[in-house]
């Protein structure tokens, strides 16, 4: 046991090295945010390709953590929202509301070219419209799905670290 644990120390931590970090001057509501965000997912409709992507960003490799970016279980606990898939019809009026029920200052996240502008759904009869047409949209990540390092690289945004 102790070989292990002095294995554990000597080894460190195993992640990507971390990418320069971002030039891009944050929104007003990013700078108010500290550098800290709580974000809650909404699948508002997706394939679950952006969902796995996101959980790989979240992941022991990618760690988007360490930047200050944290999945929480609540709106009412969030700072953002990540919002993955084109907004179908019975998903249109639980979006709004999980984004009425964040405290501001809040920021919206599209993830996904799907919910960017539908993507291959695009004129599909049980879908509303894109991310942006439901709720405002600060930060769009593209891809489908979007690899984890754009994902980290879009929350990076947010946080500035």
């Amino acid at each position: 046991m102790l070989g292990l644990l002095r294995k554990i120390r000597r080894t460190g931590r195993v992640a990507e090295p971390a990418p320069p970090s971002p030039v891009v001057d944050r929104s007003a509501v990013a700078a108010e945010l500290g550098g800290s965000v709580q974000i809650r997912h909404v699948d508002a409709g997706s394939c679950n390709g952006c969902e796995v992507e996101i959980g790989s960003a979240f992941g022991p490799v990618y760690d988007a953590e360490r930047y200050g970016a944290r999945l929480v279980a609540s709106p009412r606990h969030a700072d953002a929202l990540v919002v993955t898939g084109p907004v179908t019809r019975n998903m249109a009026e639980p979006l709004r509301r999980t984004y009425e029920a964040v405290p501001g200052p809040k920021l919206v996240v599209a993830v996904g070219d799907c919910a960017r502008n539908c993507g291959v759904f695009a004129g599909a009869y049980g879908v509303a419209g894109a991310v942006r047409d439901v709720v405002p949209v600060d930060v769009e990540i593209a891809g489908c799905p979007p690899r984890p390092e754009a994902i980290v690289e879009g929350l990076r945004k947010l946080t500035g670290r």
